[in-house]
């Protein structure tokens, strides 16, 4: 009965609450503040499809493609104007190497990927595959570095390849593989989730070893920039989520 009385009497009430003024103020000459687009960025990591028959299928495929790109994935990335695209993870890029993918097809090794799976990747989409991609779309490539299971060396030799524009050791391998000019790069993670995938893990190393060596990692990876205007501007990384 009381619920019954409660519900009534919420329906009579209704009405006198509908009938309430509701002022909305606009104060335009406060609107200065711009949101960056970067915030809508897209995120491209070798999970399922994502990568192998998804964005990339080879030249030699049966499934229209332009370069190797899938046609049909490349023209609705080039619909949605992404201000930048992430790769190669996620959780993958604490088991990614990035040297396993560069050089002739033939020669790049295959992993296991072991976060996804298991399954067998030939590596035949890589630094350059990611970075053209990146310049066909007309987006920011975002780089997410290997603290996992790489090093701070391997990193920051990955930056002098995709950045340097002298006569540097890994400019002149990246230009043996086909590409002289520098890519510009703005965005490069130094590892990927602080908190879990790969070894940077709050449960499993201490908050002040991950401070440290993400500390080092920025020194020697701006080190290693060579004061290029092909360097990455941004450097980023996460803590952890509690």
């Amino acid at each position: 009965m009381k619920k019954l009385i409660i519900s009534v009497w919420a329906f009579i009430a209704l009405p006198l609450f509908s009938q309430r003024d509701a002022n909305i103020r606009i104060y335009p000459e406060q609107g200065n503040q711009q949101i960056s687009k970067h915030i809508y960025g897209q995120f491209a990591e070798h999970l399922g499809s994502c990568i192998y028959g998804g964005l990339w299928v080879g030249p030699e495929s049966d499934i229209p493609n332009t370069q190797g790109y899938r046609t049909d994935v490349l023209n609705a990335l080039k619909k949605l104007q992404i201000p930048n695209l992430r790769w190669p993870g996620g959780c993958f890029a604490d088991e990614y190497h990035w040297m396993d993918g560069i050089g002739p097809k033939e020669n790049r090794p295959k992993m296991v990927n072991n976060n996804w799976g298991g399954t067998i990747e030939d590596n035949s989409f890589g630094t350059h595959e990611f970075l053209n991609l990146c310049e066909l779309l007309g987006c920011e490539p975002y780089i997410s570095g290997n603290v996992g299971s790489g090093t701070v060396e391997e990193m920051a030799k990955w930056v002098e390849y995709m950045t340097s524009e002298g006569d540097s050791p890994m400019a002149n391998l990246r230009r043996k593989n086909g590409r002289d000019k520098a890519w510009k790069v703005k965005f490069f993670g130094v590892g990927n989730e602080s908190w879990g995938c790969g070894a940077v893990c709050d449960r499993n190393i201490i908050p002040t070893f991950t401070v440290v060596t993400l500390r080092i990692a920025v020194t020697m990876i701006a080190m290693s920039c060579s004061r290029s205007p092909a360097v990455p501007a941004i450097m980023i990384t996460t803590g952890p989520r509690r």
